[in-house]
């Protein structure tokens, strides 16, 4: 019978969550952890002894897998030898009682640290044996800002000098990738004197370290450091103890706590599966576009929506077999405007008022993606399915907005065909003229500090690679993008998520949140072959298209090298311009886009044309769009401010 394959224990650092000891301890354990790293400072001020916390801990089925930090120990001047290895047993005192037999000491940081490997060695030699004697153990790690020690590979030959067997390595992927050290050579230290492995990511910053590990660390796969390749060397060593998440985070503090851990254990388990060892984790799903774009309206704002989206050259397509929902269609779009009662989208319409409350993608196979998002801990969704109706399965994104996963039928009926009338006339081909390719992006504005559960949530479950960070102004205030993007979308048949934040309450995004009680659908972008003839038929039509001022284009003839024809066309449509270099054929690709005002101030929509393979989203003329929607909110007018 072949053996059982290997799961590792997964673990959290009690800093990294938000509360109490207590609260913590019952946060990591209700998300599925199978252990805990005490934090010194959270034993400190728990109101209880440490007797308390193994109880604590034994009740919720959690492990402590290791006490830290003991800090300055190493390589000191005789004097303070003698008093460090008096705290180290008071610390071994404090590991019995807490129920752990691991101690984690950083290498030290004090001026006064002798330069001397042997010394070091020695000291930690002691300390081990120390800790022997009452069937404990030592792991020792190299701090990133530490005084002579500050690379896995010094603290491992220090570790191999003392040659003791309660003493071992542990190994921190921030300390090593913050200063770009070579992680390669750990997959050559016995699996079994690595003793303790900690998992953090951060975005690449220029500051000191100390500060950036302080501050800004989050969970691997929601920066931009290599955890993934560390982790497959620290893997390929023979390591088989706990992986575990140390991270030092503002925002995350300020979280509620499950909410940080699930993102936690998450990212673990995507980890673990991109190193090569996930257990049983399917492929991400090939998602090949969105099928349609759910609504949730009553009966005032669907009649209103609706009458919008016929200037925008939709019309209706079909009535539900069993609920009260319309489908308009314009080429290759197709939005759904749901109003019926005691529905996921009526809960969402009470909450948000007229806003997307469901995406749908096109994948390869919905079941392999819904058990991907299964095991990566996703809350599934089952709607109610009238007789002769195909089931849809979905998961609810971590705002609660569900994305529904549309896999072909072999037969090659649609789900409109399964699941609606569709309404005489509903098969014409579209006015060319006014016809829309597809759905070119969906952009959602997220409540501040949550940008990285999202772009976890997205690059786990769906395979999503993140881009770029902007930053763009808003006339009050600052607004962070980061775009997410399937792996093709660059062939045109992928999915495209712009995720917003802003600190600020009076930006657009900021406004958008606080209005809609919590993030959503910001605004969402049709694609069409030739923006020009489009917007020119759209407007004839009564679409609310944004006013460009005049400035803007003196402003683009510098910037770009646009003929005067071409010049004059952006500038009699109104459309705005950017251009990449990430065209095909080494010139470049070219974007035309145009936006209309808001609906209701929840949401809007963009046309976009897409040239030559350009890439980005036009985000260099998202302050021009922020500034003439902030003043058609506020109904001003340039000649307002003149005498």
């Amino acid at each position: 019978m072949p053996a059982a394959p290997f799961t590792f224990a997964k673990s959290i650092a009690t800093v990294s969550l938000s509360g109490t000891l207590p609260e913590k301890l019952e946060a990591a354990a209700a998300i599925g952890f199978d252990g805990v790293e005490i934090f010194e400072n959270d034993l400190l001020t728990f109101d209880g002894s440490p007797a308390d916390v193994r109880r604590i801990a034994e009740g919720l089925g959690l492990e402590i897998t290791i006490f830290q930090p003991f800090r300055d120990f190493e390589a000191m001047p005789d004097p303070i030898r003698a008093r460090n290895l008096d705290r180290a047993e008071r610390k071994f005192d404090v590991m019995q009682a807490l129920g752990t037999d691991l101690v984690l000491v950083c290498s030290n940081t004090q001026a006064a640290a002798i330069d001397d490997p042997a010394r070091a060695a020695a000291d930690l030699a002691e300390m081990a044996e120390r800790a022997h004697r009452r069937g404990l153990r030592v792991g020792y790690e190299a701090l990133a800002w530490g005084r002579h020690v500050n690379r896995w590979s010094q603290a491992w030959d220090i570790v191999q000098r003392a040659d003791h067997p309660a003493l071992g390595l542990i190994v921190d992927s921030f300390h090593t990738l913050s200063l770009g050290d070579d992680y390669a050579g750990i997959a050559g230290v016995p699996g079994e004197k690595i003793f303790f492995v900690q998992l953090a990511d951060a975005p690449k910053l220029s500051m000191d370290v100390l500060s950036w590990s302080r501050h800004f660390r989050n969970f691997p796969g929601q920066g931009q450091l290599p955890v993934t390749g560390f982790l497959k060397a620290v893997l390929d060593a023979g390591y088989r103890g706990p992986l575990s998440l140390e991270i030092f985070n503002d925002e995350f503090r300020a979280a509620p706590a499950r909410l940080t851990a699930l993102d936690g254990l998450r990212s673990l388990i995507h980890v673990e599966a991109e190193a090569g060892h996930g257990q049983g984790l399917p492929e991400p799903p090939d998602c090949r576009g969105v099928e349609f774009l759910e609504f949730a309206v009553d009966a005032a704002a669907r009649e209103k929506l609706a009458a919008l989206l016929g200037t925008l050259g939709f019309r209706r397509a079909g009535r539900h077999r069993s609920k009260d929902v319309d489908l308009y269609r314009n080429g290759g779009v197709n939005l759904v405007l749901n109003s019926e009662e005691d529905s996921a989208a009526s809960e969402h319409f009470q909450m948000h008022g007229p806003s997307v409350c469901a995406m749908a993608f096109r994948v390869d196979d919905a079941g392999r993606a819904i058990a991907r998002a299964e095991a990566l801990r996703c809350v599934l969704w089952r709607e109610r399915v009238g007789d002769g109706e195909r089931h849809i399965p979905a998961l609810r994104a971590p705002d609660g907005t569900l994305i529904h996963l549309v896999e072909g039928d072999p037969a090659g009926r649609s789900i409109w065909e399964d699941d609606f009338h569709l309404l005489p006339g509903a098969a014409v081909e579209d006015d060319p003229a006014t016809t829309l390719t597809g759905i070119d992006h969906v952009a959602q504005a997220l409540p501040f500090g949550r940008m990285d559960s999202f772009v976890l949530f997205y690059r786990a479950v769906f395979g999503f690679v993140p881009e770029t960070l902007w930053e763009l102004p808003d006339p009050y205030g600052l607004i962070r993008s980061r775009a997410l993007v399937s792996p093709d979308a660059g062939t045109g048949r992928g999915v495209r998520l712009p995720l917003n934040i802003s600190e600020s309450r009076r930006t657009a995004t900021g406004r958008f949140v606080s209005a809609t009680s919590g993030a959503g659908v910001h605004h969402v972008a049709f694609g069409t072959p030739d923006a020009a003839s489009l917007v020119e038929a759209l407007s004839a039509a009564g679409a609310p298209f944004l006013p460009i001022p005049a400035n803007y284009y003196d402003d683009l003839a510098v910037k770009h090298p646009l003929d005067d024809d071409e010049l004059a066309l952006l500038k009699r449509r109104e459309l705005l311009y950017d251009r990449d270099d990430h065209g095909s054929g080494g010139g470049g690709g070219e974007f035309r886009h145009a936006y209309t005002d808001s609906f209701a101030d929840r949401f809007f929509f963009e046309v976009v044309e897409r040239r030559g393979g350009y890439r980005q989203f036009g985000a260099v003329n998202a302050p021009v769009r922020m500034a003439i929607q902030a003043q058609l909110r506020e109904g001003a007018r340039p000649q307002d401010y003149l005498d």
